[in-house]
């Protein structure tokens, strides 16, 4: 127990319990990114045009480091929607950091661009992470993957959520995103991983996409 809270999660339970689960899980993963990216191939094209005028000197496309399943780092990938300096500049904006916990979240953050605004607040910018659920670092559904940074300062409780394969979208995209902190989004995480199966998946995922269209929680 730590922090007053009782560990749930065995690496047994994610390894055993779930195997057809998890198989039918990749298949559909593979499935769907597949699919994403042939059907919106010409919106990744419009996207990198638009991106390309409003900074012609930018990259389109921003890999970031994140930390996957059991801790293993990848390259984690987005269109990208702020600035070309905008990890230097993060320093002198930690002290505006508007949620509490290992995580940074900024309403207006000056490092956005104007297009990425847009991006980030219809998840269009998260488009390219298809490429990493193809990879497989990646699945369609579960907890969103930590930066480095964020996890030195994990709990070995706030760790279980590095027990599955990290999400595009989740628990924690559908029930508030931005206006949750960090310890509601880690015991959502948790739920998740506990109540896992195809039907729950499928539920976040539509309600993924009612969220996206109209939704205020994003920055």
């Amino acid at each position: 127990m730590e922090n007053g809270k009782q560990n749930v999660l065995f690496v047994n339970d994610v390894d055993s319990e779930k195997r057809v689960y998890l198989y039918i899980k990749r298949i559909l993963d593979i499935a769907c990114s597949i699919i994403g990216l042939v059907f919106l191939s010409w919106l990744f094209v419009v996207i990198a045009l638009i991106i390309k005028i409003e900074d012609p000197k930018g990259k389109v496309f921003f890999k970031q480091i994140r930390i996957g399943k059991d801790g293993k780092k990848f390259n984690m990938y987005k269109f990208r929607s702020m600035v070309v300096n905008a990890e230097e500049k993060l320093k002198e904006l930690m002290e505006f950091n508007e949620v509490e916990g290992a995580m940074f979240k900024m309403k207006y953050d000056p490092r956005i661009t104007k297009i990425g605004r847009f991006l980030r607040k219809t998840s269009i910018d998260e488009l390219p992470q298809l490429l990493n659920v193809l990879k497989g670092e990646m699945s369609i559904v579960g907890p969103r993957p930590p930066l480095p940074r964020e996890v030195e300062e994990y709990t070995d409780y706030d760790k279980q959520r590095l027990l599955v394969v990290p999400g595009c979208t989740g628990l924690w995209q559908v029930s508030g995103r931005s206006n949750i902190g960090f310890y509601e989004m880690v015991e959502l995480d948790l739920f998740y991983i506990r109540k896992r199966s195809l039907v729950f998946d499928i539920k976040i995922i539509f309600k993924t996409f009612i969220v996206l269209f109209g939704s205020k929680d994003a920055f």
